[in-house]
């Protein structure tokens, strides 16, 4: 379990596919460490760390996740947002985040608002009813709360900070992101048979 709240921005130093493929990746800072068996949201996606050295760890993907998420486009280069699971008395700074990507969501456009900008996404169409004004979502592993919501579409707002300090820095109109539909909203969702 995670809360969405990026802790060091890695890249790609190595990808082999053998039964499931072994993505390895360099830490940008030493605020991580991961542990053997740990798990980690790399972008989002809850993985298992299979392997350390000082300064970068290693974990193995399935070919459903590959194919459900960002990861199967990665390349050595690859920046991508980190999170270590929470631990029992943690600070939950940003919304419970399990690391299920629930679906992609295109960057439709970036437009400047003040400091900020306004960010506007198209989700598959199953998704959108789990969308409110005001509720949480997690983009590529990022916490953030949704503005509006309309049609297949929604928006939300990036701080400079967390523009910064995440790879929306990296992230232009036309590219993917992974989506995590907040846990509450998925249970409420199966109650009403929306899901």
């Amino acid at each position: 379990m995670f809360t969405g709240i990026v802790t060091d921005v890695g890249t790609v130093s190595g990808m082999v596919a053998e039964g499931d493929t072994r993505i390895t990746i360099q830490l940008g800072n030493d605020t991580i460490r991961p542990e053997i068996g740990g798990s980690i949201a790399c972008a989002g996606v809850c993985l298992t760390v299979v392997a350390t050295v000082p300064g970068q760890f290693t974990v193995q993907a399935s070919a459903e996740t590959l194919g459900c998420t960002t990861l199967g486009g990665w390349r050595v280069g690859t920046r991508v947002n980190l999170e270590r699971s929470l631990r029992v008395g943690d600070e939950l700074g940003g919304h419970l985040v399990f690391g299920h990507v629930d679906g992609l969501a295109e960057v439709v456009s970036v437009v400047p608002d003040g400091d900020s900008s306004r960010w506007t996404f198209e989700a598959p169409a199953h998704l959108m009813a789990m969308l409110a004004p005001k509720g949480s979502v997690a983009l590529d592993g990022v916490s953030l709360t949704v503005n509006e919501v309309y049609d297949r579409r929604f928006g939300i707002n990036v701080i400079p900070h967390t523009r910064a300090c995440t790879t929306f820095a990296d992230v232009a109109p036309g590219v993917s992101v992974n989506l995590e539909i907040d846990m509450l909203a998925r249970y409420v969702a199966r109650q009403l048979g929306r899901a």
